[in-house]
C-alpha cells in the first residue's frame, strides 16, 4: 500500500510541477517537453534520478522525466557492453517499445475517432 502511496504523490507532485510551470510562466507545453526530458537525461547521468524511480517506481518512470531517465540509463548501459558503438544503440534501444507503442496506440486512435482540424 505505502508503495501505491509514494506512486501516486511522486508521480502527481512531477505533473503538478509541469503544470505550475505551464500555468507560471511562458513556456509552452512543448518547452515543458522538452525541459523535463533532458532534465531527467541530466539527473540520470548524475545519478540523482535512480533513487528516485527507486522510491517511486512508475510515478517517475512514466512521466517525462523518466523518458529522459530510459534514454540516458540505456545509453550508459550500451556503452559499457559494447563501447563507443553503445552511444548509438543505447537511447533507441531502451526506448523502442515505449515509442513503438505511441505510433501504435496514436494510429489506431486516429483512425477510430476520425480526428479534423480546430479550425475546420
Amino acid at each position: 500500500m505505502q508503495l501505491y502511496i509514494m506512486v501516486f504523490v511522486i508521480g502527481g507532485g512531477l505533473c503538478v510541477l509541469g503544470q505550475l510551470l505551464m500555468d507560471a510562466t511562458p513556456l509552452t507545453p512543448a518547452h515543458v517537453l522538452v525541459l523535463f526530458v533532458v532534465l531527467g537525461g541530466i539527473l540520470s547521468g548524475l545519478g540523482l534520478y535512480q533513487p528516485l524511480v527507486d522510491i517511486a517506481g512508475a510515478g517517475a518512470t512514466v512521466p517525462l522525466l523518466g523518458f529522459g531517465h530510459a534514454l540516458v540509463t540505456g545509453t550508459i548501459e550500451d556503452i559499457n557492453n559494447y563501447g563507443f558503438l553503445g552511444i548509438f544503440s543505447g537511447a533507441l534501444r531502451s526506448t523502442a517499445s515505449g515509442i513503438m507503442a505511441a505510433v501504435v496506440f496514436g494510429f489506431f486512435m486516429a483512425v477510430l475517432f476520425n480526428p479534423r482540424s480546430k479550425g475546420g
